[in-house]
């Protein structure tokens, strides 16, 4: 019986990522087919490809009346975006990092890191706060999308990051419409089915832990709904692709607050509930997790593997602190 939540978890967190590769493979190839550019389709798939699997478990979170686990997934899978998986990344491979790049998305995610920690000020997370991240992200995207025109280099940085994610999108574009049309019909499918199992295995597993729900929330479903964060941003490394391996970490970070977050927040049932560890350790080591970006990033022209160790160190005292100082 003790393994049932276990196996629930898991069954949800693999739907969840499976499901996720189908629709963004589905809708980015449709895109090209109806004539959208190489460019918007980067855009859009950098944007939400990685982060489907937190979208979706989240979503399932909110609608089940779970904020804890909902919010516990977006603020852990930040911190185990920069701390394990680019320290992973940088211990693999140095990564060499481009100043002008880097400055303007960092800049960005600790705005963005610090506003989430702003609105989850009050005990519930307040529908004007997530209506204001989605707008956000909405300044996000359209900022990008204009930055990326001006800016033919950063446009090129797209578009090869939307092939990494989708798997060659122009050649997928001579699939038959329909196919890729059940794609997307059956990743929304199991994106809700996987999160339904994941909510359902995670919050058994919180009892039998004897741990608060945002717990499960902050580790095992934050660690495997980064799962696309970690494969990409590996592989990127071991091919000596340094700019995509970057980008991809802040951008996930960047589209998992303003909308994963934003639209939880909107779509609750009830105002989510703001744990109580969460600013007691949790949004403070994501704020410095986002923080100690400006030191590995912009010194040294690199992150050396001696800083992703360092990353990657703090990642394993944090789960530590998190289990001991929340157990019920």
């Amino acid at each position: 019986m003790a393994l049932i939540p276990i196996v629930w978890l898991v069954v949800g967190l693999v739907t969840l990522i499976f499901g996720s590769e189908l629709l963004v493979r589905g809708a980015s190839r449709l895109a090209r087919a109806a004539g959208v550019s190489s460019f918007v389709v980067g855009l859009t798939v950098v944007a939400f490809g990685t982060s489907a699997p937190e979208l979706g478990g989240s979503l399932g979170a909110a609608l089940n009346d779970n904020g804890g686990l909902a919010i516990g997934n977006v603020v852990g899978s930040n911190i185990a975006n920069i701390c394990l998986i680019l320290g992973l990344a940088a211990i693999i491979c140095p990564i060499p990092v481009r100043t002008s790049v880097v400055r303007r998305e960092v800049i960005q995610m600790i705005v963005v890191t610090i506003a989430a920690m702003l609105i989850m000020i009050p005990a519930h997370m307040p529908r004007w706060g997530g209506a204001l991240l989605v707008a956000g992200l909405l300044v996000f995207i359209a900022r990008t999308y204009i930055n990326g025109k001006r800016n033919p280099e950063q446009a090129r940085e797209l578009e090869r990051a939307a092939t990494e994610l989708s798997e060659e999108v122009e050649s997928g574009v001579k699939t038959p419409v329909v196919l890729n049309v059940i794609f997307v019909i059956l990743g929304i499918g199991l994106l809700v089915f996987g999160a339904d199992k994941l909510v359902a295995g995670a919050t058994s597993l919180a009892q039998m832990l004897k741990v608060d729900d945002a717990v499960i929330g902050l580790s095992l479903v934050a660690l495997g709904t980064s799962i696309p964060e970690l494969s990409l941003s590996v592989v990127a490394a071991l091919r000596k692709e340094p700019d995509i391996a970057i980008g991809n970490v802040l951008g996930s970070n960047i589209f998992n607050i303003l909308c994963v977050l934003g639209l939880t927040t909107l779509v609750s049932p009830h105002p989510m509930v703001v744990p109580e560890g969460m600013w007691t350790l949790d949004a403070w080591v994501m704020l410095g997790a986002a923080l100690a970006c400006i030191p590995v990033m912009f010194t040294g022209g690199r992150i050396t593997r001696f800083e992703g160790t360092l990353l990657l160190g703090l990642y394993v005292v944090y789960i530590g602190a998190l289990y001991a100082l929340r157990r019920g």
